[in-house]
């Protein structure tokens, strides 16, 4: 395992994490390629403003939440991670898996999330 991808990896999952914008942009510059892509199976994002704006979508449908990282490996510039989605009493809502793609500066470029989800209405 790298602990540059990890860290990289930790930084990003801090974003999630942080409702404070000011705060947020800092992770993003320490973890993320300015035209990242994120998909999971409610949104597609490219670049940093659409991510932003779906993280503070994520804080306002799920106040106090965060996420947390059990499990990450690594190799060639990719990773998967398994994380839980927990409320302010550390109680599990949902898991999930993630994969990140890497440029050579250790940055992600790509990240996948996975997990059970609602389709949305129509």
């Amino acid at each position: 395992m790298t602990d540059n991808l990890k860290n990289t990896w930790e930084s990003y999952m801090l974003a999630w994490n942080t409702e404070n914008l000011a705060g947020k942009r800092s992770l993003f510059e320490k973890s993320l390629a300015p035209a990242c892509r994120y998909t999971d199976p409610l949104r597609k994002t490219e670049g940093w403003d659409e991510l932003q704006a779906y993280m503070r979508d994520f804080h306002a449908q799920m106040p106090g939440c965060c996420f947390k990282t059990y499990y990450f490996l690594d190799h060639h510039q990719k990773s998967i991670a398994k994380w839980q989605l927990k409320n302010n009493d550390d109680t599990v809502l949902s898991e999930g898996i993630s994969y990140g793609e890497y440029n050579a500066d250790g940055l992600l470029i790509a990240m996948t999330g996975f997990f059970e989800a609602e389709p949305p209405a129509t």
